[in-house]
């Protein structure tokens, strides 16, 4: 099967099968999401939207977050990976954004990443949900599935790559639902150790279900 006719397959699939796909992270403006973003590194969405709501009632603005510390975020965020780094990056974050940003969330990547605690993937996801630009967030989930489907060749071995050739296939236009798609795929059907094969969709189309079994 040729690349596109995968990819045309794939997108129909998940039209039909997910026509509303969106991110899990809680949040009601795009300074709360970027918080949620950053904490939800190599930490579930479930985690992440448990501790939340007190840390937005009590800093809901740059200024606020950017007036406390890293000690007194800490005790917020705790129970998330990584607090200790978690809470330096939040509270710079805030500082940088009332320093530089007017306070404001930027949309660009390359104001975006300037923030701490803001790498490509966290650009990227502000950018798609916030500002519904044309960006792809490679994720593990994003990243497993796209190489399960076979939508990526093995040698996109790193996120970068994997997000490159994926928007080449993927028209502009329905790249933000896209990433949702993958992410939930690989979240609740196509996960890491156990995959519900027998239940997707995608079987028989999937390369990971083609595969022989031993």
């Amino acid at each position: 099967m040729r690349k596109k006719e995968l990819y045309d397959k794939v997108i129909t699939y998940f039209q039909n099968a997910m026509p509303v796909a969106e991110t899990e992270l809680h949040y009601n403006n795009p300074f709360e999401l970027l918080i949620a973003v950053i904490l939800s590194a190599q930490c579930t969405d479930k985690r992440v939207n448990m501790i939340t709501p007190p840390l937005y009632r009590d800093f809901p603005t740059p200024e606020a977050l950017a007036a406390s510390t890293p000690e007194v975020i800490y005790e917020y965020i705790r129970s998330v990976s990584y607090p200790n780094n978690k809470a330096k990056h939040l509270v710079g974050m805030a500082q940088m954004l009332v320093k530089d940003f007017h306070s404001e969330v930027p949309g660009t990547l390359e104001e975006l990443i300037k923030l701490p605690g803001v790498g490509r993937k966290t650009a990227n996801v502000i950018q798609s949900v916030v500002f519904n630009k044309a960006t792809m967030a490679v994720d593990t989930h994003v990243f497993r599935v796209s190489h399960r489907i076979g939508l990526v060749p093995k040698t996109c071995t790193t996120p970068l790559a994997t997000e490159k050739y994926l928007m080449k296939y993927i028209p502009k236009e329905i790249v933000p639902t896209a990433h949702h798609w993958l992410i939930l795929h690989g979240r609740y059907v196509c996960m890491a150790r156990t995959p519900k094969c027998e239940e997707c969709g995608l079987n028989g189309l999937c390369q990971y279900s083609l595969k022989p079994t031993v």
